[in-house]
């Protein structure tokens, strides 16, 4: 028999919607070459094995045992000719000098997969080093998101444990039917762009269950995203959840049809978050609902700014993205900052459709206000701070 492979039947394995069959081929990657010595560069046995994997005409089941491998920047193609489980029951390390993952952006990379299993396990992409860099101004390498979803469908990604990444942990790009969930993300809260998860032009998307704590973004979501149910997610620190930023370019994709219920944030920079550029663009953002959300010391609960425009790039411009039918109910806690409700739209472009219902945000010995620029909308229920509209 093959020593690559173990034939006959692994573990009947069941997550969320996905279902593995109970026949097919283990992949294991130690049988491909990678040692579990946390040292040596395993990157073309992880390779090795997943195109084995890949080439399977049954279920089959990529292994990654008990250990912790090095890998430098590696990528898991596709298509491929069956449903693949990627089962991580070790800790894969990025190699200790952060020059050696380069610039290409990505750390692992799955693209053009479809029915794929990511399960388990610790990913550390010892990131350190790198924001140090950042820091002192010195010419640094670009960085590299951590885990990338490209041009795939069909994913789901549970159990996963996401440690300091240079940058971005978790993307999902040009995507469609994609579930994350059980994730544990944590980076320090001044570890610069290390958002948690980013959604980009992906269609489908739902996130639950999850602890994210991070130096930016814990969730963002970006143009051409929609279909997007975040649930149950445990925000903090961090910059809370976005949408945005928006309108980057005149041509610009939407964002549309996004749910985010049942989160709580703790000592945020901000809670739910709309934004976008101030400068011309078609792109909008509509059908949004927050609510069933708890805020803990959140400096900025609810927001949308409209106004973005670091380094004074888009002098005496509006934003031309379109933000509508916007929903917050059911959302309560307390605020660091008086301003609990901030909407600061669009002068050519006014937020419009904003229903709040059953708000109540309070700051510690101090009375709470609103604010609405080129705002449009109503209130429903008790709503503290009371509604500007």
């Amino acid at each position: 028999m093959d020593n690559h492979i173990l034939k006959g039947a692994f573990i009947c394995f069941t997550l969320s919607l996905l279902i593995v069959s109970c026949h097919g081929a283990s992949y294991n990657v130690v049988s491909f070459g990678a040692r579990a010595d946390g040292r040596t560069d395993s990157s073309q046995a992880f390779t090795r094995a997943w195109r084995a994997a890949c080439a399977s005409t049954t279920s089959t089941m990529v292994y990654i045992p008990r250990g912790t491998y090095m890998t430098k920047p590696v990528v898991f193609s596709g298509p491929c000719r069956s449903r693949i489980l990627f089962q991580i029951d070790g800790t894969i390390v990025a190699p200790p000098n952060y020059q050696d993952t380069g610039n290409t952006g990505f750390w692992i990379l799955f693209t053009k997969v479809s029915r794929l299993t990511i399960h388990g396990g610790i990913l550390d992409a010892r990131g350190s080093k790198f924001w140090a860099c950042r820091r002192s101004g010195s010419n640094c390498p670009a960085g590299v998101r951590s885990l990338s979803i490209l041009w795939s469908s069909h994913v789901v990604i549970s159990g996963l444990k996401s440690l300091y990444s240079e940058l971005i942990h978790i993307t999902v790009s040009d995507s469609s039917n994609v579930l994350l969930e059980h994730m544990n993300i944590i980076a320090p809260s001044r570890s610069p762009n290390t958002d948690g998860i980013i959604i980009q032009a992906s269609t489908g998307v739902t996130i639950k269950n999850s602890m994210i704590r991070t130096g930016d973004d814990c969730i963002a979501i970006g143009p051409g995203s929609k279909n997007v149910w975040i649930e149950k997610i445990a925000c903090g620190p961090g910059h809370g959840i976005s949408i945005g930023s928006l309108g980057n370019s005149l041509n610009e994709a939407g964002v549309q049809n996004v749910t985010v219920t049942n989160a709580v944030f703790t000592k945020t920079q901000n809670g739910v978050r709309i934004k976008s550029w101030a400068r011309d663009s078609k792109s909008y953002a509509t059908n949004v609902e927050f609510r069933n959300i708890v805020m803990r010391s959140v400096d900025n609960p609810i927001i949308i700014d409209q106004t973005y425009c670091p380094s004074n790039r888009c002098p005496r411009q509006t934003s031309g993205v379109e933000v509508s039918n916007v929903k917050y109910s059911n959302i309560k806690g307390s605020s660091t900052t008086v301003e609990a409700v901030k909407f600061q739209c669009s002068v050519s472009n006014p937020c419009r459709g904003i229903q709040m219902r059953n708000i109540r945000l309070t700051t510690p010995n101090r009375a709470t206000t609103s604010i609405c620029q080129n705002a449009h909308g109503s209130s429903k229920g008790s709503v503290v701070p009371r509604s500007c509209f």
